[in-house]
């Protein structure tokens, strides 16, 4: 099957302290955004497209002079800052529509810890379960800001609610979305144009996405990974503590 990948990498980080796009802090001498192309290398993609925003030249400019052949990158802008959701439908954009690949990852940019392995084993399962979304996750000992995985009965996911707009049983949850999905390309696209702002950022949330497909019936899986590997980096410390991780691997 054609499987093509969506970075979201549109955001400023105003944690990090820079006027560096947080994308481009690098992590054992290369950027975070491109430790996560070089994560793709195992899945054959028909296409990478990185979502810019905050300094997009910069990052553009970046992602060109250091991608390798194989991730085919195109880019997408995302010229305001309303959600994941609004990012992955800027990233669409960059996909022919006349040959929508059978799995579309959106993977964010600021996960330098991700493994190929990972992405592999999340690529497979959705492909083998014949998922409309397939969501890695991940289990928490302080869940504390994350969005939390709501199954059914029969295990598979009914819907993922923010922190912020969580109940109290809710946040008692520790199983926690890494804003890492395989979805079916064909069912993304109409997902996303049902999206509302009805949530307390007011933003297009593409966790609802995983909701919607579920209610049309639809299966919607999930992989889990580490806490290691799939923890974002949003400021200085957590750059420092990726560093020290890699190193170690190495």
């Amino acid at each position: 099957m054609s499987v093509s990948a969506i970075i979201l990498a549109a955001g400023e980080g105003s944690r990090m302290k820079s006027d560096l796009p947080k994308p481009l802090h690098e992590v054992c001498g290369q950027s975070m955004v491109m430790h996560v192309v070089h994560a793709l290398h195992t899945v054959d993609v028909a296409s990478v497209v990185v979502v810019v925003g905050y300094r997009a030249e910069l990052v553009t400019a970046h992602v060109q002079a250091h991608a390798p052949a194989w991730a085919h990158i195109a880019f997408a802008t995302q010229h305001q800052q309303n959600g994941t959701g609004d990012a992955v439908s800027a990233g669409l954009t960059a996909i022919d529509a006349t040959s929508v690949p059978a799995t579309l990852l959106v993977l964010p940019g600021d996960t330098p810890l991700l493994t190929a392995q990972t992405i592999a084993s999340l690529v497979a399962e959705h492909e083998a379960s014949g998922n409309a979304a397939t969501v890695l996750v991940s289990t928490l000992r302080d869940a504390t800001g994350y969005g939390r995985i709501v199954r059914n009965a029969d295990l598979s996911v009914a819907r993922i609610v923010e922190h912020r707009d969580a109940t109290e049983n809710e946040r008692a949850i520790a199983e926690i979305n890494t804003g890492i999905y395989a979805f079916r390309g064909d069912l993304l696209a109409p997902a996303l144009s049902r999206l509302s702002t009805n949530n307390s950022q007011a933003e297009y949330y593409l966790t609802d996405v995983v909701a919607i497909l579920a209610s049309d019936g639809h299966r919607v899986g999930a992989v889990s990974a580490p806490e290691e590997e799939t923890a974002g980096v949003n400021d200085r410390d957590q750059l420092a503590a990726a560093e020290q991780v890699l190193l170690a691997r190495s």
